[in-house]
């Protein structure tokens, strides 16, 4: 095209659970070209949940092809995306074979639970065996629990990759081949992407993806050899460990080959750099397929007594001290909604749902436990069950679609009265994102339950924009500089909305204890067995 201009922009390749989308920012974080595409999801048994690797890495090449186009037909030059970022679903597993650079099968999405008896058996093997901290020394019983919530941050959980990835050397016979011939290539959403973009040259994972696996000493930042051990899984399968914010190579082809990549951060943590929490007593939730509320702890790690987790929340550059989170995730938060659309067909669209809860006043004696997978973070119950209670001959689809919002409340309000507990402070205000803020009633119900402001940025786009300023701030594109939050003033300054609590208090006090009854009630369901 004739006379494009030239300009500085910062791409971000946002690798979500159910979509891809690769978006284009100015210094400001107005979004100047973006594409999005959904890929195949796969349920092949109960509480099995599954991706095609390369039909997921189609729809990014298509997402770059495609925006990158509309900044052309915008006026712009390619050559004005000067950078990318990359930000992704987290935890989910990808397996695939150094010799072919072929997945060896499907990925294992994060929301899986099929590894309740891996679960099962690595906590007998913690009872009875222990971990191995030092050489001959064993942790075991409670001790062992401490131990790998010490060295990791995490609990044992169907949650986490490191799981998966036993899982699937356990019952797929090319994986464990592949593991015990070094054939085996490992790595989150981000790592396969990486590799594939840079012509199978870099097998690389970010510090934050890397606290998601159980595989990862949180002080060290390095595999840690006794977790290893542990799960029994080779670190020569390991992608190396790097910084969120540096630049690790380049595009090897497409629209925008030899443009470097420069950020990469899981997509909760992206969310949080995003919104701008860099700051230690800064929170932010973001509520899309799940929901994942972060607190920023600074340079300290704080080990919760309560069902938080211990994680990082981004480190900028390899010579610089990483800064650290308390999260908390709720595994079904939007795609409840979902689910009220495809499969109960309750509505026929997801803003649907805000108007049908909006046409009662409550929920009628309704909860909604929307435990599809277990429930994580602060129960962490893998057996779970999902429940509708309260239900009379009153119950109408109203007072259901009222519940599954309210659900994604109580939920947030856990979390919160954990991080109170663990923090020693209180959160006045909640900064949101993601695509279920974009609906009032969701949010108004939010602060209802929860009561506290929810602060409802008009640019919501927080989790691609998080991997851009990464990007940016690797090469002081526009002078971003992460570790000095003043340089990003003008980035994403424009309006927000406010909700404020409206409900009673001895109103919401009886809504919580509700809700906490139902949540007893869906615990232990199903129980997970040592194979």
């Amino acid at each position: 095209m004739a006379n494009l201009k030239q300009g500085e922009f910062v791409g971000s390749l946002d690798c979500g659970t159910t979509s891809t989308r690769f978006l284009v920012f100015d210094k400001y974080a107005n979004i100047v070209a973006q594409h999005q595409l959904e890929y195949p999801q796969y349920y092949p048994e109960p509480s099995w949940h599954e991706q095609d690797a390369d039909e997921l890495m189609e729809s990014c090449d298509t997402c770059i092809t495609e925006a990158t186009k509309a900044l052309e037909q915008a006026g712009w030059a390619k050559e004005s995306i000067k950078v990318i970022g990359i930000t992704n679903q987290r935890e989910s597993a990808v397996a695939w074979s150094r010799k072919t650079g072929k997945p060896l099968c499907r990925l294992i999405v994060w929301t899986d639970s099929r590894s309740k008896n891996t679960v099962a058996h690595f906590e007998h093997k913690l009872q009875t065996v222990g971990i191995e901290v030092a050489p001959g020394e064993f942790k075991k019983g409670e001790e062992g629990v401490d131990a790998l919530r010490r060295l990791s941050g995490l609990p044992l959980s169907t949650y986490f990759s490191s799981i998966k990835l036993r899982w699937m050397i356990d019952h797929y016979e090319n994986v464990r081949k592949a593991h015990e011939e070094d054939d085996l290539m490992f790595g989150t959403v981000e790592s396969w992407i990486v590799y594939r973009l840079t012509g199978a040259n870099l097998h690389i994972t970010d510090v934050t993806n890397a606290s998601r696996t159980l595989l990862m000493n949180l002080n060290t930042l390095k595999w840690e050899p006794a977790l290893s051990k542990f799960f029994e899984i080779k670190e020569s399968v390991l992608p190396k460990i790097v910084s969120s914010s540096e630049v690790y190579g380049d595009i090897t082809y497409g629209p925008l080959k030899g443009v470097k990549i420069a950020g990469i951060a899981g997509d909760q943590q992206a969310a949080l750099v995003g919104n701008k929490c860099l700051r230690q007593g800064e929170a932010k939730c973001t509520y899309g397929t799940g929901a994942f509320l972060l607190f920023c702890t600074g340079e300290e790690i704080v080990q919760s007594k309560h069902g938080l987790l211990s994680t990082v929340a981004y480190q900028d550059g390899s010579t610089n001290k990483p800064v650290y989170a308390l999260e908390g995730s709720i595994a079904v938060a939007g795609s409840a909604i979902k689910w009220l659309r495809d499969t109960m067909q309750l509505v026929s669209s997801a803003n649907d749902v805000n108007t049908l809860a909006e046409s009662v006043p409550s929920t009628g004696g309704v909860f909604f436990v929307t435990a599809f997978s277990g429930l994580l973070a602060p129960y962490w119950d893998p057996g779970a069950a999902g429940m509708l209670i309260g239900i009379s001959a009153y119950t109408t689809p109203a007072h259901i679609a009222l519940a599954t919002l309210e659900a994604n409340a109580f939920q947030t309000r856990a979390i919160l009265e954990s991080m109170k507990l663990d923090s020693k402070s209180e959160l006045k205000h909640l900064m949101v994102d993601g695509g279920m803020t974009n609906g009032d009633k969701v949010m108004s119900v939010l602060a209802d339950i929860g009561g506290f402001t929810v602060v409802r940025p008009e640019m919501r786009e927080s989790t691609a924009l998080g991997s851009a300023l990464l990007a940016g701030s690797a090469v002081r594109l526009h002078g971003w500089d992460i570790s000095k939050p003043e340089t990003l003033a003008e980035v994403n300054a424009k309006g927000k909305f406010e909700f404020t609590p409206s409900m009673p208090e001895p109103e919401r006090e009886k809504r919580w204890q509700g809700w906490q009854r139902a949540v007893e009630r869906s615990m232990g369901w199903e129980e997970g067995v040592d194979e």
